[in-house]
């Protein structure tokens, strides 16, 4: 009786992991044909904005000031747990708005972390990021390259595959990155819904990218 149990839940596992690989790839077959129609039920959109630190957090508010803040509403900003500074920039932007909130997760690398180490820091980050998410059901996800951004996104994806979530990413890479991608970019170019980049040298290592030329 325990064997028979022990292979009926083995089975299931399987069942299970197979059926979320293949809506994942599913998912990314869409996105790599440009499909990212979002269905909002109003007028307004949930919306995430990853704020990373210094330059990073200067381009994404510089950009999200263009966006109407009737239609990305409520926000949340997510930045690292030690980042200050970016927090009063943020405060300083919505000084007109009460529709936002910050939040604060583990900083999923620090500067000059080995790539080792950041594995197991990132998915602590992840770990912290799965109630945060779970909680705000964000519509669309902003980011721009920082560190922060991957936990974040990568939860969001594996909700979405799992349809607890239906949340589009756009990923607009710093306008800093003229011939090489970030590392956020590198990951993110194989499920973010739009990637957006900023220098048309860039068509020569980004299978994907949209080029509409300085955004920030």
């Amino acid at each position: 009786m325990l064997i028979f149990t022990m292979e009926l839940v083995s089975i299931l596992s399987v069942s299970i992991i197979v059926m979320i690989s293949l809506r994942a790839l599913y998912l990314i077959y869409n996105i790599f044909r440009g499909y990212y129609m979002l269905n909002s039920e109003n007028n307004s959109l949930k919306t995430i904005y990853c704020i990373g630190s210094g330059g990073h957090t200067t381009e994404l508010l510089r950009f999200t000031s263009h966006l109407d803040p009737e239609k990305y509403q409520p926000r949340l900003y997510i930045m690292a747990i030690n980042d200050t500074s970016s927090e009063v920039k943020v405060h300083e932007q919505e000084r007109e708005s009460t529709g936002y909130k910050i939040y604060r997760i583990p900083r999923s690398r620090n500067v000059k972390q080995s790539y080792i180490s950041s594995v197991f820091t990132t998915l602590y980050a992840t770990i912290c990021t799965v109630p945060i998410i779970c909680k705000f059901k964000p519509d669309i996800i902003f980011c721009n390259g920082p560190g922060t951004c991957i936990p974040i996104c990568l939860v969001a994806f594996l909700l979405r595959c799992i349809f607890v979530l239906d949340c589009r990413i756009v990923f607009i890479e710093s306008f800093c990155r003229v011939r090489t991608l970030s590392l956020s970019g590198k990951i993110l170019q194989w499920f973010a819904d739009v990637f957006v980049i900023q220098w048309p040298q860039l068509t020569n290592v980004c299978f994907r990218g949209k080029y509409f030329g300085r955004l920030t």
